[in-house]
């Protein structure tokens, strides 16, 4: 009881409370003191990098000294052009952060009381700052690899006559997607979508170094493996773990976001599904870390990623 305590508190050093008590002033000075970082502050021009900039008075812009630039501390990031209070994007970092199987983007709505679309793309402006962070990634080890099918879903007919074998490739609706989780043990994770778990071993290729360890279960789409690597197998319909051999770590990534689907977003197939999956691992390598820490982890790789070009406003899709 004394240790589930001390785990808890560990977890638990960041609330919604805090952060609406910083005020607007403290908030804006956390988000100049993370983009520049290196400065301790104090604002550096993203167009040309000078350091000499002077604030200009009646908003919170700077102006370049060298190339005469304006900018703001989320010019070039994933929240350029925001219409947010500081204070509020915090608060929904902090409300994404929070959630141990995801927010919805309702609930999100509703706690900072702004439209569905609004909390809809900043959550998804967080999910692509989070896949940011991973993309390139090698890994390195014990690599185990593992897929899981969403979507795609049949609704059977009323009459038990009239229900056809939805396991049938022809009466499949098409839309069916594959999640493939790549997962060092004790290590990071690296997400992919593909058809069919057979067609990620192409990516297996540019993200697993040959050196490493590969477990998989005993799907044929994984026999390519064993011509690069040490492949190990197990059979699940024997035991779920043998001789060492084992997916563990993979069906414990897949539990959270099957968890996701169900608690929270009851649908993330589509074109959406690649978000959700990224998100999931970014839970899933830091689920050990206090929520301010996740907290400050989110803010920086949002500020450092540029900006968003699938969600950036649809007036700006030309520039």
């Amino acid at each position: 009881m004394a240790q589930h305590f001390l785990l808890s508190a560990a977890a638990r050093t960041l609330s919604l409370k805090a952060v609406f008590r910083m005020g607007e002033d403290a908030a804006y000075k956390t988000f100049c003191d993370i983009r520049w970082a290196d400065t301790n502050g104090t604002p550096v021009c993203p167009r040309c990098g000078c350091v000499e900039a002077y604030a200009i008075a009646t908003r919170r812009k700077f102006k370049c000294v060298g190339c005469y630039h304006q900018f703001s501390v989320t010019s070039g990031t994933i929240f350029a052009s925001r219409k947010l209070s500081f204070t509020d994007l915090l608060a929904a970092i902090a409300i994404f952060v929070n959630g141990a199987k995801g927010v919805s983007a309702l609930q999100v709505s509703r706690d900072l009381d702004v439209q569905y679309k609004t909390a809809f793309v900043l959550s998804h402006k967080l999910r692509e700052a989070m896949a940011a962070e991973q993309a390139g990634r090698t890994l390195n080890g014990t690599v185990e690899i593992d897929g899981a099918y969403f979507g795609g879903y049949s609704k059977p007919e009323n009459f038990k006559a009239d229900r056809k074998d939805r396991r049938l490739k022809a009466n499949l609706t098409g839309k069916r997607q594959c999640v493939v989780i790549m997962r060092e043990r004790k290590g990071r994770s690296l997400p992919f979508v593909v058809a069919k778990e057979g067609d990620a071993v192409p990516m297996v290729r540019d993200s697993v170094g040959t050196l490493a360890t590969i477990h998989a279960d005993e799907g044929s789409g994984w026999d390519a493996l064993h011509a690069g690597w040490d492949t190990r197998r197990i059979n699940h319909q024997v035991a779920f773990k043998d001789k060492g051999a084992c997916t563990n770590q993979a069906e414990s990534y897949f539990s959270r976001l099957r968890r996701a689907e169900i608690g929270t977003h009851h649908h993330i197939a589509g074109p959406y599904l690649n978000a959700y999956a990224n998100e999931m691992a970014w839970r899933e390598d830091n689920r050990r870390e206090a929520n301010g820490t996740q907290f400050a982890m989110v803010i920086d790789a949002a500020m450092a990623s540029g900006v968003s070009r699938q969600w950036k406003g649809y007036w700006q899709r030309a520039a």
